[in-house]
């Protein structure tokens, strides 16, 4: 399709509002499934902090579906190690989102909004089972919204995969 056409001109004037429009889209969606199922749950606050980095940033390392999944899984699984061994204390909750840190660094799947989730997991006391839902079942379909959106505006997305 030519650049001059609907969204693909959308895209290139407004940017902005683009990426405001898929990132109401992801969360929406997300909210959505909420809806449909009480005992599911697909949101928790740091997907929100995805979406800037995701639709407004789509090139950057940090947006690419192996940061964004295994950024979030990884920081959940030592905040529910942490939260497991030692309980919510000061000094376990800094130990949690330090180790967390270090653990996206070392495996090159930085995603700044995943910091929190050890926090997330700690203070709201989630069990084993918020690793997959929200956490993997959410990634992933904000994975597959990224896609799909940045494909439709004519945006390269991802860069990489792994």
């Amino acid at each position: 399709m030519s650049s001059e056409n609907g969204v693909f001109r959308l895209a290139a004037r407004y940017p902005a509002l683009v990426a405001g429009l898929g990132a109401m889209l992801c969360i929406t969606t997300l909210a959505e499934l909420d809806g449909l199922d009480a005992s599911s749950l697909w949101l928790m606050a740091p997907f929100g902090a995805t979406m800037v980095i995701l639709f407004g940033l789509p090139e950057s390392p940090l947006a690419q579906p192996r940061n964004i999944f295994f950024g979030h899984l990884l920081t959940t699984l030592v905040g529910l190690i942490i939260l497991t061994l030692f309980g919510v204390q000061p000094w376990s909750l800094g130990l949690a989102v330090g180790l967390a840190v270090s653990l996206m660094l070392l495996t090159d799947t930085t995603h700044p909004p995943a910091g929190a989730n050890p926090l997330i997991v700690m203070l709201g006391g989630q069990d084993w089972g918020f690793l997959w839902s929200p956490v993997a079942l959410g990634a992933s379909l904000i994975i597959v919204g990224g896609l799909v959106f940045h494909r439709g505006t004519g945006q390269r997305y991802p860069v990489r995969w792994w």
